[in-house]
């Protein structure tokens, strides 16, 4: 068995003695049925993996020793954010997940014209929440100690509006550059990826106007999920660590 990765969101410190979060107990003592002395490695997004192993366990609780201290990067040279139209169903929660695991360090969630979820304000935060840990589960299964951030959603246009030294892309069917032909963005790329149905002639006007340049993956129109997922990966390849 593979040796688990935990993220714990406090100061962690070789020889410490870690109670555990009651999912991250559940998981290893219900889920995986450790047994004591099992060995994990705990990172709490400070750039470092602390190896441990199971210290005590109950129905309830789990406590872990930290054995080490080991400065580990699986950090991309390539930033990127993205800006993800929100879509419905599990497309946002797969977009998530598979950016992280493909190095994406920040993450806009972006209501925008053809957005079909429609939530109050303490649904957002619920969402946020949910998202989150859909974040953490991805930085644990892909060896990541560095958790991308994830920022509240907001409108299309005050996100395209913020200030930044990143070049901006996003795609069309009909752009004649491709990512092959950019110059290699050495403050990293800000990539704005429509929710189901697409942006709206307005919205790639506006991003026209705001500094965003126009690309083009290939001649098969994607879906949202695959449009963002396949971007990364393209701008990986060529100016990240892919």
């Amino acid at each position: 068995m593979r040796i688990p990765r935990i993220y714990h969101p406090d100061l962690l410190a070789v020889d410490a003695d870690v109670v555990l979060s009651a999912d991250a107990a559940n998981h290893l003592i219900k889920v995986l049925r450790l047994r004591l002395g099992h060995p994990l490695v705990l990172f709490n997004g400070d750039g470092n993996d602390y190896p441990a192993e199971l210290l005590s366990t109950d129905k309830r609780q789990a406590i872990a020793k930290i054995d080490a201290k080991l400065t580990i990067s699986q950090e991309s040279p390539l930033k990127i954010h993205l800006g993800q139209g929100v879509s419905k169903g599990d497309r946002m929660d797969f977009v998530l997940q598979k950016s992280v695991e493909l190095g994406v360090d920040e993450i806009t969630p972006l209501i925008t014209e053809h957005c079909v979820v429609k939530l109050n304000e303490e649904r957002w935060q619920k969402k946020h929440q949910q998202w989150q840990k859909i974040i953490i589960g991805a930085c644990e299964q892909s060896g990541r100690n560095v958790l991308p951030k994830l920022h509240a959603p907001l409108t299309l246009s005050k996100w395209m509006q913020q200030s930044t030294n990143q070049l901006r892309l996003t795609l069309h069917p009909k752009a004649d550059a491709r990512i092959q032909h950019l110059r290699c963005p050495k403050a990293g790329v800000r990539l704005l990826i429509g929710p189901e149905g697409g942006l709206s002639e307005q919205e790639i006007y506006q991003a026209q106007e705001n500094g965003f340049e126009s690309v083009l993956l290939g001649p098969r129109i994607l879906r949202t999920e695959t449009a963002a997922l396949t971007s990364i990966a393209a701008l990986q390849s060529h100016f990240g660590d892919i």
